[in-house]
Parts: C-alpha cells; structure tokens; sequence
C-alpha cells in the first residue's frame, strides 16, 4: 500500500498554506540543482494566490455595499411597523436626482414588497420582512467576516511565496559569485606554482649578454616571431655606432626563432564599484560594465526581465541586480540619502502615561447649513458674517474653552467649507481630526455633501472616527428634526435615538439652543478616546492653509500633533523650511510656545507649504536645507522615472506599429507570388490579377483622419490661501467637454501681478484671482496690452465658476440650428417640355400651408410618414400661374422646381428654412 503524502495545511475555507522555505538547499534537492523551474513554481503560486485575493475582494466589495442596503431597508420597515397603527401619514422626501427631491406621503401599511433582484419583487408581511431581512442582514455580515480573513489569510501566503522567492535567488546570486571566486583562486593558485616550479632559461637561451651584465633573462622581454636582437643592441653605450651590415643578394637562410616567454594570463577582474544614473538605456549598460549586450540581455531575460530592447531605459533597481551579476556594486551616497522624519510612534504603556491633549473636532456639512454659525456662538465672535456669500471658503482653526470642569478644558475646532468645489478642503479638516460633527438643517435634511461627508467618515476606506450628529435650526418653522433622523438611518448613520451608536443633539445657534449638551458629548467623546500625546521632542503636525500675508510673508497656518512648537525653532515640511519667527494665536495675540491639540499661525517659511502636507521640527537650518535638497532631487527623479516610462511606452508602441507594417508588408508579398503563380499557371487571367492588385491598393490606402484639437481656455489662478487655490484649481479643471476645456498654466497665492499678466498675455490666457485683488497698475498693464488680458476677481467661488464656464463656452463652435420659415404641400404634378432638346421637367403645384417660402432660401424635401428627408437644395423657380414672384404666404397656391432635382411626388412636403449659428452652452 502507496504511503499517503504530506498533508497540506489549509484555512477553514479550504485555501492553501504556502509553505515556508527555510533551508533553500534541502527545497532544492542538492547544491547543484537549477533554481528557474523552482522560481517558475513559486510565480505560478503567486499568481494562484492574487487570482483567489482579487476574486476575495470583489466579494468582498459586494458585500460590504450590500450591508448598508439592507440595514436601510431594515429600518425602514421597522419604522413602517412602528407607525402601522398611526392614523398620521409619514412624510418624506424621494431624491430624484443630486439635486432635485420630491415630497410624498406614505399610509399605514401591514405589506411591504421587497425587490429580490433578477427582476424579482415579492410581497411580504412587516414582521416576515423582519425576519427575512435580519436574516439576510446576518448572512452578510457573516459571509463579510469570512472574506476578510480569506483576505488576511491570502495576503500572508503572497508575502511568504514572495520571501521564498527573494530566498532562493539570492541563494543562487551568493551561489554563482562563490562559484566565480573559487575559480578565480584556483587560477592564481596555479599560475604561482608554475613559476616557482619552472626552471630559468640557459645562458644559450638568453643569448649574448653585454659586457659587465650580470646574467640574467633578457629585459626586452619576449621579440616578435622572425626577429632577433640586431649588433646595436649588444654595444656598450660608450662605443661607436657600427652600421648595420648590408643585405646580400642572394636570400639569407631564416635565423633560428629566439625562445619567447609565455606572457601572464589576465586575471579576472576583481568586485570594482561603478556609478549608475537613475536611468540607463540597456546598450549603456552594457559598455558602463564592459560585457556584451547581447550576454545582457540573455542576463535580463534570465532574472525576469522581458523588455530586452537595447533603447529599453531599465530603472536603477534593475540595472544595480544586472550590475551584481557581474560582480559590480553601485556606489550608494549617504549624503543623498539623508532626509528628516517623524518619530517612531510609542507604544501603549508609554502613551497611556503621556499628558492629556485638546480634542480636534471639525464642523462639516452641506453648504448653508449652519456651520459657520454654530462656530460663532461657539467662540462669541462673528466668523460667518465676513465670510463672502455667505459661506466658509477656508478652514478655519481655533480652540473653545469649556465651560464643565474635568480632565479636558478646551476643545480645538476646524471648520470645513461646504461648497461643493471644496472636497479636498473637507477631506484635510478630516484626515487630522479626532472627532466630527456632521450638522444637518433640520430643514433641509440629508444633501449631497452631508452624504459626502458619512461616506468620508463611514465608508469603506474611511477615517473610522467618532461622529456626531448636530441637528440646526430647529426654532425654523418647517423644521422636522425626525424626518432628518430617519433620513439620516436611511443613509447609513445609526442614531442612537433609534437604536444606533451615534449621538445625535438637536441645536439652534442663532437662540443658543442645545450648546451645552454638544459641548458635553464632545468632551464625554474626548475622555473616552483617551486622546494623549508627548510635549517634549522636536515639533510634529500637519500644515492646514498658507498663504502670502502683508507685512508678515509667507504663513501657515498648522495643528501640532506632538512636541512643542517654539519661536526660534527649524521645521521642514515637503520641499520647503522655516525658521520660526512668530507664532500667531487665532484671536491674533502672539505666543512664545504651542502645545498639541493647538492650532496657530506660523510666519518664516521660506516658500510657502502646501495645504495637507506634515511638518517636523529638525535640529538646525543646515539639516532643513540638505534635507530639502534631497527631497527636490527625489521628485526630479521621480519626473525623469515617469518621463522615461512614456519614452519607453512611446518606443514600444512605434516597435509594435512598425512590426505590424511589416507583418502586413511580408502578407502582401506572399499574396502577390501566390497570384502571380496563379496566373503563369493559367488559373488567373491577366485581367484579374489587376483588379485583385487595385482592389489590394484601395485596401490598403487609409484616409488620413483630421483630428479635432480640443480648445483649452489657459489660465493663471491666484488665491489668498494654497487651500482656496487647490479648491479653485479642482473645481475649474473639472469643466468643459470634448471640443473646450481648462489648462491651468500656473498657480499660486497672493495677488495678481504685472508677471502674471504677462503670462497671461504670452500665452493668450487669462488671470483669474479668488478672495485677492487686482491692483490698478496691474488693471492698467492688462488693459494696454494688445490683445487685451483679462483679469477677473471674485470672492465667491460659485460665481467664479460662473465667469470660467462662460469663457469656455465662448471657445466652442457655434452650433447650426435650422429655423423653418415655411411650409407647403404638393397637390399637383405638372410636367413642362424642355426647349433646344433638353429633357422634359416636373413642376410642383403647391399649397403654402404654414409660414411663407421664400426664393432664396433654402428648402429641403420631406417624404413619407416619417417625413424622411430626400433633398435639400435651392429652388429654380417659384411662380404663381406663369409670373415669377419673390415669395409666397400661407394660403395661397404656387408653382416650384427645384436646381437638380426632379423626382417630387404628389403630397411631398416642402420646407423652407434658413441656418443660424446658436452659441452652444456646457
């Protein structure tokens, strides 16, 4: 009986462990044994293995947008349930698009239909729908936790093939090099016991010595094969130069050949280092290491490498394994290396007993919401009514004392625009918040950006961070804070009125209602996130906004997250530096130091940062400047990587084009032998072979193709702070269509110069400025400039968007739109003979039933029931009984003929139309 194999190790799903390969030598048999078809199996696992994570995480996909689905409907018939026996109808609202909602009324019902899908809808009791839907809801939470670890679970057995993988080559890379080094000492070896081993050469081997040489080999060293030394290498240097004997005629017998000593073989080249750029095309590579290319390239195809082209680019991770595998190390500078990081994270015992910090709660929500509002009440100050139109196009940073005593007594808040064009502003305030209050009109209800934000902090990929729900404007008279509840369960966020985790406290800035109750569920909320962080150690946070400010330069405005910020202090953040000058709390004072959890305005960048990026606090300005060097080279590099990717594109493509052109070349001639076989044997005539060869030709002729440039308004935006210009680059890059659109030239903060207007003017653009201004020399230089510049300026982001749609719209064609002046109708043919020979022709009898038909314009005629088209042209002639006249009106009778056309028929309809050119719209 066959012995049973090793079993495999499995997960509860059956799925394969990958094995670890520990001692590579005992996976491969022997020390000799070839690795490629052990690798050729570990990539065949790998890809097994991604295969089963891709299927894993589209189930997982479905299901995790099924969940919420199914919790909403869930709800929804609980609730149903719950106002079964209320005579009151419920009122709600049906979205039928992002920005139009339609009110209806729903009666008691005991039924509901639930859609199955498959086109499949069936009626169900309320408590039978419960039950199947919990059922259901079940099944998928369960089915969710078991594709996540199939995730998990597969994500690990890549890793382990991948280390594998790693293992057994750089066995084999270790292997060959030791193999190269073993051979190269036996070689020295030999050659050193060769020469202590052999005899010198005889006197008589030597030759004649001068007079007073000690003897010895000759110092010449070996002579060339037919030639010996002549008489003048043999005389002393004091004597007389003899002449050289002269040649007899008759040839002289050939002298004997002197002895030559075997030259030194050339010793294998020792490890040498080399320095590689960034990229390398495979014909450089092959000369910076002096091997042959075509050996590179079978090197290349050996480690996995398929593009071989000599004008391939190879990165430098490539091209430092090729150099290693002739024995070539590239020269790492650790002065390029050199950059500034965060600190480690601490682990939980250490942060457990690390200083309590402010909360960081931002404000979001849909645009006119109450937000900037609640702010105000929150801080006594009036934010909202200096803001442009009336709402937030900024964020905006400060900490609120609280009025409750305990562990936390101020909480920092962030306030978010609400404007659509400011999702990137919404997403920053919430990547460094610890909690977020979403504020939904309780007039209003759930719109686009509330549901934004809940996908933002809820949804898959989401901050996962604490919410609460702050219902405003609940002293309005249309006000419905339950409609708003149930809306907001329908969209995901369990209230935890209704059964839910989520707090939820009804408010009215304007009468100060409820203020205290949000203020005590955030500190509540914050003493249970035990939100800690260290106070000494170098300064870490994020950078808010920035911006050009008057007197001051370049500010930031930053949230520390750890460590203390000083005056005096160096910080970096992505390709710029600052040292500290001052530090500008939100109502203006100045402070010598800031905390974590603190917001404030930072003065002495160098450049200003961009909105979003992390700072941390370096020793010196020294360190700051190298390490910003290095930075910008890594970008650089990283431009000329992705630069040297199109090229390598690019060439692949006109590679791929140009084969197939001579794949289609070589078809080609293979046809034509086979016709031209064809006819010298007689089965195709001389006749046809032309028509074959044209027909061929016609074929192979492709039209060229008149590709429509796509028109681009070009412009140079300018805003107070780098969020504004980030939020204004987004919103106006997104407009346009197929035939015009927006290319942003440049973008930058502060206000609009003369530079900028003669960018603008180079390249036929325009400058557009939010929140700044244009000065009046600025205004003057663009209004004398020929074209003139236009400069417009706007402190309202949706009216700005206005101004940009309608300057693109001007860029598009203008569309022909035909305007029908008139119609009639054929009642009658008339058939008239042609004079001097000319054919016979048909008059249309006409009755004008609509408009009037004029001669000059141009008519068209219409056929059938569905009025089909059949032609369009100018009328020949238009008359009323035999006088020529200019035009006809409805009612009256006339007869028509028409330049090239004769084929009217009886109740064809005749339109007369002109052709405008309508602005077209986006």
């Amino acid at each position: 009986m066959a012995a049973a194999g090793p079993s495999v190790e499995t997960n509860a799903r059956g799925i394969p462990a990958a094995p670890f390969v520990e001692d590579v030598v005992k996976h491969l048999g022997s020390e000799d044994a070839e690795v490629m078809p052990t690798l050729q199996t570990f990539q065949e696992a790998i890809s097994k293995y991604k295969f089963m994570e891709m299927s894993t995480a589209q189930r997982r996909k479905g299901l995790e947008q099924k969940i919420p689905d199914i919790t909403s409907t869930l709800n929804m018939v609980e609730y149903l349930k719950k106002r079964k026996d209320d005579p009151e109808p419920v009122e709600t609202t049906f979205e039928l698009n992002d920005t139009l909602y339609a009110r209806a009324k729903l009666e008691p019902v005991d039924r509901v239909h639930l859609w199955l899908g498959a086109n499949v809808m069936l009626s169900y009791g309320i408590d039978e729908a419960i039950e199947l839907l919990t059922e259901k809801l079940s099944n998928a939470k369960t089915n969710l936790a078991t594709a996540n670890e199939d995730l998990g679970f597969l994500r690990d057995q890549i890793t382990t093939m991948e280390v594998n993988t790693a293992r057994v080559h750089n066995w084999d890379v270790k292997r060959r090099r030791d193999r190269a080094a073993a051979w190269r000492g036996e070689q020295s070896g030999a050659r050193n016991e060769g020469r202590s081993a052999k005899p010198g050469p005889s006197r008589q081997q030597r030759g004649p010595q001068r007079p007073g040489q000690a003897p010895g080999p000759q110092r010449n060293g070996p002579q060339r094969k037919g030639k010996i030394p002549g008489p003048k290498n043999w005389a002393r240097p004091d004597a007389p130069r003899q002449a050289a004997p002269k040649k007899e005629a008759k040839p002289a017998e050939k002298p004997k050949e002197a002895p030559r000593r075997e030259a030194p073989r050339r010793e294998t080249p020792r490890t040498r280092e080399v320095s590689l750029p960034r990229m390398i095309s495979v014909v450089n590579l092959a000369r910076v290491l002096g091997v042959n290319m075509r050996m590179l390239q079978f090197r290349m195809e050996k480690i996995g490498l398929t593009d071989v082209r000599p004008d391939h680019l190879l990165k430098y991770d490539d091209a430092e394994l090729l150099a290693a595998e002739y024995n070539v190390v590239t020269v790492a500078d650790e002065e390029s290396a050199f950059d500034i990081y965060p600190r480690a994270p601490v682990d939980d015992a250490t942060k457990a007993t690390l200083p309590l910090r402010p909360p960081v709660v931002t404000i979001m929500g849909h645009v006119d919401h109450g937000k900037t509002t609640l702010l105000d009440k929150l801080r006594s100050a009036s934010v909202a009514q200096g803001e442009a139109g009336g709402i937030t196009q900024h964020i905006g940073a400060f900490s609120v004392p609280l009025k409750r005593e305990g562990e936390i007594s101020t909480i920092t808040f962030l306030d978010t625009p609400g404007h659509a064009a400011f999702s990137l502003m919404r997403s920053r305030g919430a990547s460094v918040t610890d909690i977020v209050v979403l504020v939904v009109a309780a007039d209003d209800g759930v719109m686009p950006q509330t549901k934004e934000v809940i996908s933002l902090v809820q949804g898959d990929g989401g901050l996962k961070v604490p919410l609460v729900v702050a219902i405003s404007k609940i002293d309005m008279p249309n006000a419905d804070a339950q409609r708003v509840k149930y809306d907001l369960m329908g969209a995901g966020v369990e209230i935890e009125e209704l059964g839910g985790d989520v707090p939820c406290v009804e408010i009215s800035a304007k009468k100060g209602l409820g203020l205290d109750a949000l203020e005590e569920t955030l500190a509540v909320l914050a003493e249970m996130g035990e939100l800690r962080a260290e106070h000494d150690g170098p300064a870490e946070g994020r950078i808010l906004e920035s911006k050009v400010d008057k007197g001051r330069g370049n500010v930031a405005t930053v949230l520390v997250q750890r460590g203390t910020l000083r005056a005096g202090d160096a910080l970096i953040c992505g390709t710029t530096w600052a040292r500290v000058r001052q530090l500008m709390k939100p109502d203006g004072s100045s402070t010598k130091a800031v905390l974590p959890g603190t917001p404030v305005q930072v003065a002495g960048w160098r450049e200003l940062p961009a909105a979003g990026d992390e700072f941390v606090g370096a020793q010196d300005e020294g360190a700051c400047k190298r390490a910003v060097e290095n930075r910008k080279r890594v970008l650089e590099q990283k431009a000329l990587l992705h630069d040297a990717e199109q090229i390598d594109e690019q060439r692949r493509k006109l590679a791929e084009a140009e084969a197939q052109r001579e794949r289609a070349a070589f078809e080609d001639r293979q046809r034509m032998r086979e016709l031209q076989k064809k006819e010298a044997e007689g089965q195709l005539k001389p006749e046809e072979l032309a028509a074959v060869i044209q027909a061929q030709r016609e074929a192979n002729t492709v039209p060229d193709e008149v590709e429509e440039v796509r028109k681009e308004l070009l412009l140079i935006l300018k805003g107070d702070f780098s969020g504004t210009v980030e939020a204004l680059s987004g919103a106006v890059s997104g407009i346009g269509n197929a035939q015009a659109g927006v290319r942003i030239v440049s973008q930058s903060v502060g206000d609009p110069t003369e530079g900028d207007v003669q960018t603008a003017h180079a390249v036929g653009g325009q400058v557009v400025g939010f929140n700044v201004k244009a000065p009046k020399s600025v205004q003057t230089t663009a209004a004398r400039l020929q074209p003139r510049v236009k400069v417009h300026c706007d402190d309202v982001i949706y009216r700005l968007m206005e101004h940009v749609t309608s300057e693109v719209a001007a860029l598009l064609p203008p569309r022909q739109e035909l305007r029908v002046q008139g119609e009639a109708q054929v009642a009658q043919l008339f058939q008239i003979k042609g004079s001097g020979g000319k054919a016979a022709r048909n008059i249309a009898g006409c009755r004008v039933t609509n408009g009037l038909i004029n001669r000059t314009y141009e008519v068209r005629v219409l056929r059938g029931e569905d009025r089909a088209e059949i032609f369009r042209g100018k009328l020949d002639a238009l008359r009323q009984v035999k006088k020529d006249v200019q035009e006809m009106r409805k009612g009256t009778e006339c007869g028509m003929s028409f330049e090239g056309f004769d084929d009217v028929r009886v109740d064809d309809v005749i339109q007369c139309f002109t052709t405008v050119d309508v602005p077209q719209t986006l």
